[in-house]
């Protein structure tokens, strides 16, 4: 049985013969009618035509940026919270979390995050409207507890969430610790591990059940390079001095009361520094610019093109080397107790990091290259052979959202562990505490 139908009936709508050539275009008439009544509509409610009403218009329209940006704020406010309560539940029972890596850190080395990141620095640079603004910055400050009384402007000044994120504070809200003899801390953020190095080639613990090389965080530093042959001579004069002495003590019993002083100037009497860290950890609430902790020179500026890898809690104790292959900034440089460097690193969504001292560094670029193992780019501060100089609680960098920095430095130490020097660098931190810029990490005397 044959159907026959009427070519004047039409069994489905015009617009789905997309395959006719006539009702494509009869699509396209509708959509732009569409949209020329829609525009008109909006006009005569914003009360008017011409430029006064699409400004207007625009002003009360949010951007679709705006509601992605609102959208990400309410995610990483629900995964803080559930994180959160993970861990304190973990420290109320006494438990550390050791490094186990999962499903999800395999998963994220195939994630392109550099442009996911970059995507999102898009997205906080989007203007917000002024009369929205306040609204997102206190809801934003609610989820992460950020303290808005501290910040420098008013709300509606900060045009976008980058702007609030790097936002200054009023002054006095950091007053830096006045005691000479105190190194203080850069950022506000959570001590996450802290201790003493035994040399240049030391492991810094990421993690219970694993850790990092500091020469692979700092990269080839002849700093510490020279640091670690000094060590090395100053241990060989030391044997050969005490073998000198031996000798002379057997000669003669006058010559050991004669010498008696000298024997009793040991090695854990004679000065010496020791090598240092701290790793802090920024939440994405927390104040985002780095400070000096002490009166120092920055001697090198080096940049490390890695992975950006996120840096919370979780990731630390399910990534391999996670400050090793993240993006980062070291500045290396001297201070009066010898060696310091400071370690900027980033994380995802966070691959900006701004250096003050440095306004044409530009991180988180795309890669011209596919080989992740990339030497760092080295920049030398020392036209006169003095470099940067920073006093204690001056800016040093920014970043855009929550980070982690670390610190490697040297301090007056003991040689002996049986000797209580009081000459020595004492840490006056905790694990787990909150610290903020200008407060000590550690005091030693003169």
């Amino acid at each position: 049985m044959n159907f026959r139908f009427s070519r004047n009936v039409a069994v489905f709508p015009p617009y789905l013969h997309f395959a006719n050539v006539h009702n494509r275009r009869r699509l396209f008439s509708w959509y732009v009618k569409h949209f020329r009544t829609t525009s008109q509509a909006r006009a005569s409610l914003s009360g008017g035509g011409g430029s006064s009403s699409n400004s207007q218009d625009n002003a009360f329209l949010v951007p679709g940026a705006t509601v992605a940006t609102l959208l990400m704020l309410g995610v990483l406010h629900a995964r803080r919270l559930y994180d959160d309560k993970k861990v304190e539940e973990a420290l109320e029972k006494g438990i550390e979390f050791e490094f186990r890596p999962d499903v999800k850190a395999t998963f994220l080395r195939i994630l392109p995050l550099r442009s996911i990141s970059r995507a999102w620095g898009f997205l906080m640079s989007v203007d917000i409207p002024v009369w929205l603004r306040p609204h997102v910055y206190r809801a934003w400050a609610r989820a992460f507890h950020s303290n808005l009384e501290e910040a420098a402007l008013p709300l509606e000044e900060y045009a976008s969430l980058r702007d609030f994120f790097v936002r200054t504070l009023k002054e006095g809200c950091r007053p830096i610790n006045p005691n000479p003899y105190s190194l203080v801390s850069p950022v506000d953020g959570t001590i996450l591990r802290f201790g003493k190095l035994n040399g240049a080639g030391a492991m810094i613990d990421q993690v219970k059940g694993f850790s990092y090389s500091v020469s692979s965080l700092l990269g080839a530093s002849p700093l510490l390079s020279m640091l670690a042959e000094k060590n090395s001579e100053d241990d060989s004069s030391t044997i050969e001095q005490e073998s000198t002495q031996r000798e002379q003590s057997k000669k003669s019993w006058w010559r050991v009361s004669l010498a008696s002083p000298k024997v009793r100037e040991t090695i854990s009497e004679c000065p010496m520094k020791g090598l240092y860290y701290c790793v802090i950890y920024l939440k994405p609430g927390d104040y985002h610019r780095i400070h000096s902790p002490v009166d120092w020179n920055v001697l090198v500026r080096r940049h490390f093109s890695g992975r950006l890898f996120p840096v919370n809690e979780r990731a630390t104790r399910t990534i391999r080397n996670l400050y090793v292959e993240n993006e980062r900034v070291v500045l290396e440089g001297l201070w009066q107790q010898g060696f310091m460097a400071i370690v900027a690193v980033g994380a995802t969504n966070i691959g900006s990091i701004e250096l003050f001292i440095e306004p044409e560094l530009r991180t988180n670029r795309p890669r011209k290259k596919l080989i992740l193992s990339e030497p760092p780019e080295e920049h030398l501060y020392e036209p006169k052979g003095v470099g940067v100089m920073l006093k204690k609680g001056d800016e040093v960098a920014a970043f855009n959202m929550g980070s982690t920095v670390v610190l490697v430095f040297q301090a007056p130490t003991s040689k002996s562990p049986k000797n209580n020097d009081a000459s020595e660098f004492e840490f006056s931190i905790r694990r787990g505490d909150k610290i903020r810029v200008g407060e000590a990490l550690g005091v030693w005397h003169a």
